[in-house]
């Protein structure tokens, strides 16, 4: 079994979380530049067997597209592009930059490094990535019962 891998893409930046090999925990990856992210990728996929990816959607609160899907649509069609044989799923990412900041602050990080933008990224496309594995997890228990 492959990762799972998340990017929480930005018009700067792009944050990527993974599961492990059993696709049971969700981790922070790292932050690469938006321009970097093909190329990143593909030396990842070098490395690591990866079964699925899943970007981010963002959405407005009527559940329409926000003005960031000019950007990120674009890219997911180069990303299928690249990469044909592994899926591509989307996953709502309202309020993860909330729930990002929220979880920083909880952990006691300083005001500094709650301004860390690359790690707000990073902690937001693990966010996307536990969101889309609770999700799957869900669909399975209803379709077993």
């Amino acid at each position: 079994m492959g990762r799972i891998l998340a990017i929480d893409y930005g018009q700067k930046r792009a944050g990527i979380a993974v599961t492990d090999e059993l696709q049971i925990i969700a981790t922070g990856l790292t932050t690469v530049h938006a321009k970097d992210i093909l190329t990143f990728l593909e030396d990842y996929f070098k490395r690591e067997k990866v079964d699925r990816i899943v970007v981010g959607e963002p959405k407005q609160m009527n559940n329409s597209p926000s003005d960031a899907a000019r950007f990120i649509e674009p890219f997911v069609r180069r990303l299928i592009k690249q990469f044909p044989h592994i899926p591509v799923d989307r996953c709502d990412e309202r309020f993860t930059s909330k729930m990002a900041h929220d979880t920083m602050l909880a952990s006691g990080l300083g005001k500094k490094a709650r301004q860390n933008k690359e790690l707000v990224d990073t902690i937001s496309a693990t966010i996307i990535l536990q969101s889309y594995m609770q999700s799957r997890s869900i669909t399975l228990k209803n379709l077993i019962q």
